[in-house]
């Protein structure tokens, strides 16, 4: 129970700055740290934990995910709690399940269904105060975060017009973007390659931005691309965060395909530039070379003008199908960025979630070698299975360099996110069930990437520090117990293959003081609370 003393004896505490960790006790109390020492007594009934050789660390932080709905599903988030996460941000990508209007609230649906399966209408939600009560009624047993999905802002202002909106809709758009940062959401996301973000210009981010200044919250932000024209999208969001006086996190910087491949550190050169020139930003990033999405990404933007319907008559009518095609396998200048399958082919783009029954069997396959077994070409298998399962197909995208994952992950301004997509009954990307244990495990011990006081801090304080959750993110007293033990020889079993294998390794979690695993057991106790 939260409320119930226990003492952790003994172990190699990892305080969460970076700092040399040190043997030491610690004393739980009321939810929270109530000191640290050696030989520390604790009332009669207090828990008592022998660390032995183990690390006691903060409790990790996912600073970008998209559990949104699956937490209203699943309130235990067994994978994440296996993974000693005990807090994690949704909302993502311009993604939320709120606001919606009673004339938004179908497109919202259909919108969020698109990345994640189908949603319910009672999933989504007016505000986020509504989401937070849903959420709090269950119970539930890791700390939630959340940022506005900017999608839902203009669904619900404008829809999914393909336009500049006028005063009036941007003034509406800040008014319903300021009430949710009033009740408690951390920010806005954007998701500047998804529409109905994707339409925005300048003037409307920047009056979004300056909302978000107003309330001292942060914009994440998906940028305009993270292939050829990386540079400029960073450009683009860090003029945004200027000229709004806004601090800003950059989604999962990356750099995608083989002809782009070594741009990370030319990115990361710009980002530190804006810094250096006053502007506070810093960016997270997944330990993994492929990324995931839904299929209907490798659409066009501009395909989705009207929405999913609207793209799925576009794919229907031979014309602007011929056209699609086109753009879509070779690239070239009809419609803007880069097309993904063009840059990485369709071998590199695998099946993880088809919600079609008769075509399930293709889940595990690239498209490629699920086009082969049907007979089929695999932009014909794209166009049936985005008018069939309405855009929900999820894939992964093998598209990353080694050198360049390793530059994004082993920069000072880095923190560790996962950036899962969680679908149960699916093959999902490995990143939602492997990816703290990878850093904390594999990638600091084999590989070298970092100390394991680094691994620490980049999976706790610095993403506490950009959220604004100040009693978090360090072992301190007087600090939430949020707090994870784990052995040296953490590590991973997820794989691409089999995707939902949990870690090993990690022996307790604490959430506000309560165990929700205790010696590598679920308790299904549920201490989290919206933050």
């Amino acid at each position: 129970m939260a409320d119930q003393q226990t003492v952790v004896r003994g172990a190699r505490i990892i305080d969460g700055t970076g700092a040399p960790w040190f043997r030491g006790d610690l004393l739980i109390d009321g939810g929270r740290i109530a000191a640290i020492g050696h030989t520390l007594s604790a009332g009669p009934g207090a828990v008592v934990v022998d660390a032995g050789e183990r690390y006691l660390a903060p409790g990790f932080i996912d600073a970008h995910c998209h559990d949104d709905l699956i937490f209203l599903r699943e309130p235990d988030r067994p994978e994440k709690a296996h993974q000693g996460v005990t807090s994690i941000v949704v909302g993502n990508c311009s993604f939320s399940l709120y606001p919606a209007t009673d004339g938004s609230r179908e497109e919202l649906r259909q919108h969020f269904s698109g990345l994640l399966g189908e949603t319910r209408a009672s999933e989504i939600f007016a505000d986020f105060d509504a989401y937070r009560h849903q959420l709090h009624g269950a119970g539930i047993a890791l700390n939630l975060v959340s940022l506005v999905g900017h999608a839902a802002l203009r669904l619900a202002v404008m829809g999914y017009a393909r336009r500049a909106p006028i005063p009036a809709e941007i003034e509406a758009m800040c008014a319903l973007l300021s009430a949710q940062l009033s009740q408690g959401a951390a920010g806005l996301s954007l998701g500047l390659v998804y529409p109905p973000s994707a339409f925005a210009g300048s003037e409307e981010l920047i009056a979004l931005g300056r909302t978000v200044a107003a309330h001292g919250k942060l914009v994440a932000a998906h940028v305009r691309s993270y292939e050829a024209a990386l540079i400029p999208a960073i450009e683009e969001f860090c003029d945004l965060l200027s000229n709004a006086g806004v601090a800003g996190l950059l989604s999962h910087l990356q750099s995608a395909g083989r002809p782009n491949w070594g741009k990370v550190p030319a990115a990361i050169e710009r980002l530190e530039r804006y810094r250096a020139d006053g502007v506070d930003v810093s960016f997270d990033m997944y330990p993994y070379p492929a990324g995931s999405t839904w299929l209907a990404q490798l659409m066009p933007a501009a395909a989705f003008d009207g929405g999913i319907a609207a793209a799925k008559a576009r794919l229907a009518d031979p014309k602007s199908r011929a056209v699609l095609r086109d753009w879509i396998e070779h690239g070239g200048p009809a419609f803007p960025g880069e097309s993904k399958v063009a840059l990485i082919g369709w071998d590199n783009v695998r099946l993880s979630a088809v919600g079609v029954a008769e075509l399930k069997q293709l889940e595990g396959l690239s498209m490629r070698a699920a086009a082969d077994r049907l007979g089929v070409d695999a932009f014909d298998l794209m166009a049936r299975l985005i008018d069939a399962d309405d855009g929900q197909t999820g894939i992964i995208l093998f598209q990353l360099a080694e050198d360049d994952l390793r530059a994004a992950c082993c920069h000072r301004l880095h923190m560790v996110g996962s950036d899962g997509l969680p679908r149960p009954g699916t093959r999902p990307h490995p990143r939602a069930f492997g990816t703290f244990p990878r850093v904390a495990g594999p990638l600091r011990r084999e590989n070298g990437w970092f100390s394991i006081e680094d691994a620490v801090r980049r999976m706790t304080s610095i993403a506490a520090q950009r959220f604004g959750l100040s009693d978090r993110g360090l072992v301190r007293p007087g600090m939430a117990a949020d707090l994870v033990l784990f052995e040296d020889a953490v590590a991973d079993r997820a794989s691409f293959d089999a995707p939902t294998e949990l870690p090993t390794g990690i022996s307790h979690v604490w959430v506000n003081g309560g165990a929700v695993i205790a010696d590598g057991e679920p308790t299904g106790q549920r201490p989290g609370r919206v933050l």
